[in-house]
């Protein structure tokens, strides 16, 4: 038995096809929305001169994710673990740097 499943986007703001979903967030919330064209370049243009006014803190989409990794440590563990250790802190060998102790690294 064959099946042929066909998503359609629609616009939420007035129901016409959408083109995509933009992910965008406000305020410390997510959102994603989906639209047409027409109504991305129409959102684009009313952000636009908050955009160009504001700064960057996060990578793409501007949003703060927080991903698994250096990246999310906001370094490098093993100099994270030396410092601290250094500094009279107890860290395990291995695993995840408690939040408290990686903010005194990255505020040292």
């Amino acid at each position: 038995m064959a099946k042929r499943v066909v998503e359609t986007l629609i616009d939420d703001l007035d129901g016409s096809d959408a083109d995509r979903t933009l992910s965008f967030a406000f305020d410390g919330d997510q959102y994603s929305i989906d639209l047409s064209s027409a109504n991305i370049d129409k959102f684009e243009a009313a952000l636009a001169p908050y955009i160009g006014a504001g700064r960057k803190t996060a990578g793409r989409g501007g949003a703060t994710r927080r991903r698994g990794g250096a990246a999310a440590g906001g370094g490098d563990t093993k100099d994270a673990r030396e410092w601290l250790r250094a500094n009279g802190h107890q860290v395990s060998d291995r695993g995840r740097i408690p939040a408290p102790l990686m903010e005194l690294y990255r505020n040292r």
